[in-house]
């Protein structure tokens, strides 16, 4: 033990030691992500820069950093070399896009395997693959309903965590994926008709549709962002697959709010990005297009948010929200 030490501080002193070592970490316990988007809004926010426990959902297949060049094969084609525990309903999960294994995404988990959903304007409706008795023993009578011949819960994390929420910038997501869907079918959900669920009706097709259909498949996990009317997230491309979990948010280690005016005011070519909600509250009773708010915004741009960093997220994401 008395060579072993010394032998050990030599190496992790060495240029090949520490890279060894950071490689090690990132690999196997923790690594560092960036917020790139809006979509978990008021929970988690653009420019919180996160150091993610890579252990949580057992142990990912290591990638090289930056490049994702997986470094060995996938032995038990799960993507992980160590089986672990599945993610969790309210869980905030770490996975690679569907689309895109390159790109980290960052949402909520609202349903797992055999799980039914139906969305509709600012509604999200559960079953719960337990069963009726499992809904009325864990959830208020104010938030069940009987639809389809099966009991739904609405909306059954709004109340627990503040950070969810509705609040459209510009059309009604509901809206997009109808028209997508209408388009060329890239909607994981499918339209119906729910005799009895209190929603806009729309014609699609020449139908009328009021709410938007899933089934979650086993080992799938249905991910969708807090910020719900601003985010590109299952409802799109469908429930995630064990083998793209990567692992669980853990801790803010900086926060730093960088967003552009014209961002917030206009958004990208897609509208994505728009953040009418911080202009007014930086902005006051200045009109967010003017140019007394842009210089209100600008001089407060590339400012830390102090008041997120050092934060974890299972606590953060029980108070109200820190901008």
């Amino acid at each position: 033990m008395k060579r072993f030490l010394p032998a050990l501080y030599r190496f992790s002193s060495s240029w090949t030691g520490t890279i060894i070592i950071v490689l090690f970490l990132i690999f196997f316990v923790a690594q560092s992500f960036v917020i790139p988007s809006g979509s978990m809004k008021r929970t988690q926010l653009i420019g919180d820069f996160l150091f993610a426990k890579k252990f949580s959902y057992g142990i990912p297949i290591p990638r090289l950093p930056w490049l994702e060049v997986p470094l060995l094969p996938d032995f038990h084609d799960n993507g992980h070399l160590i089986d672990g525990p599945r993610p969790q309903r309210e869980d905030i999960v770490i996975f690679r896009y569907p689309k895109n294994h390159k790109i980290h995404y960052v949402k909520r988990c609202v349903a797992v395997g055999g799980d039914e959903l139906l969305y509709a304007n600012g509604k999200l409706l559960i079953h719960f693959h337990e069963g009726a008795e499992y809904m009325q023993k864990h959830y208020p009578k104010s938030k069940l309903h009987t639809l389809r011949g099966k009991l739904w819960v609405e909306n059954p994390y709004m109340d627990k965590y503040p950070g969810i929420q509705y609040a459209p910038e510009g059309i009604d997501i509901f809206e997009v994926l109808l028209r997508y869907y209408a388009y060329n079918r890239e909607v994981d959900m499918t339209p119906v008709m729910v005799e009895g669920l209190k929603t806009p009706v729309f014609e699609l097709e020449g139908r009328a549709i009021n709410a938007l259909y899933a089934k979650v498949e086993a080992d799938h996990f249905y991910m969708i962002g807090d910020n719900r009317d601003n985010s590109n997230d299952s409802r799109f491309w469908g429930a995630v697959p064990y083998k793209l979990i990567v692992g669980k948010p853990w801790l803010i280690y900086m926060s730093l709010e960088h967003r552009s005016y014209d961002l917030l005011l206009k958004g990208d070519k897609h509208g994505g990005g728009r953040d009418h909600a911080s202009l007014k509250r930086i902005c006051g009773t200045e009109p967010i297009d003017s140019k007394a708010c842009e210089s209100l915004w600008n001089a407060q741009r590339f400012t830390v948010r102090w008041g997120r960093v050092g934060r974890r997220i299972e606590s953060i994401q029980f108070e109200e929200p820190i901008e």
